[in-house]
C-alpha cells in the first residue's frame, strides 16, 4: 500500500509539474496581463503610462493572473512594447493597441535574435544582429536588413488600466523553416 502511494505521488507530482511547464511554454494568451521581463520579485502588470512614447521598446512576458504564472518557458512568448500617440495612429493599428500601447514578438524573423532597439530617427525598431528594421505604425514591416517578412504583433487591451492581450500573434513568431 505504502508502495502505491508513493508511486502515485511520484506520478501525479510529474504529471502536475510537466503541466505547469507546458503552461509556462504557451505562447501570450488571451487575458494574460504583460509584465516587464527584468523585474525582480512579484510579477506587476504593465501599465499604457509604463512604457514611455516613442523610446527604446520594453521588454515584457506573459503573466496568466489568475493562476500567477509567469509565461517564460519559451523564448518564442517574448513580447516588445511601444507607445504612440493614439491620435497619430491609422484606425487599424489603434484598434489592436491599448491606449496607444502596440505589443510585437521579440524575436526577429531574420534569424531568431531579439528585437530590442529603436532608431528614433528612421522610427524603426530593430535587431542588433543584423539590423534588420520593422515599422511598428505599418503593422511590423521590413523597411531595412535581410528580414524577410513582417515582425509578429499581437493585440492588446486595457483592463483597469492594465495591458492585457487581446488575441493570438498575427503570425508565428520567429523564423520560419523551409
Amino acid at each position: 500500500m505504502k508502495a502505491a502511494l508513493a508511486v502515485t505521488a511520484l506520478f501525479g507530482g510529474t504529471v502536475r509539474s510537466a503541466h505547469a511547464n507546458e503552461a509556462a511554454d504557451l505562447p501570450p494568451q488571451p487575458g494574460d496581463r504583460l509584465v516587464r521581463m527584468d523585474d525582480e520579485g512579484a510579477p506587476q502588470p504593465l501599465k499604457a503610462t509604463d512604457i514611455p512614447l516613442a523610446s527604446k521598446p520594453v521588454r515584457a512576458l506573459p503573466f496568466a493572473a489568475d493562476d500567477a504564472l509567469l509565461r517564460d518557458g519559451s523564448r518564442l512568448g517574448r513580447v516588445i512594447l511601444m507607445r504612440f500617440d493614439p491620435a497619430a495612429l491609422d484606425a487599424e493599428t489603434r484598434a489592436r493597441s491599448a491606449d496607444g500601447v502596440l505589443a510585437y514578438s521579440a524575436v526577429c524573423t531574420h534569424q531568431g535574435c531579439e528585437v530590442s532597439e529603436w532608431d528614433a530617427n528612421g522610427g524603426a525598431m530593430f535587431c542588433f544582429c543584423h539590423f534588420s528594421k520593422f515599422d511598428p505604425l505599418k503593422a511590423g514591416t521590413v523597411t531595412a536588413g535581410p528580414a524577410g517578412r513582417a515582425l509578429p504583433w499581437l493585440p492588446l487591451k486595457s483592463e483597469n488600466g492594465e495591458l492585457v492581450v487581446a488575441g493570438s500573434f498575427s503570425s508565428a513568431p520567429g523564423v520560419r523553416k523551409g
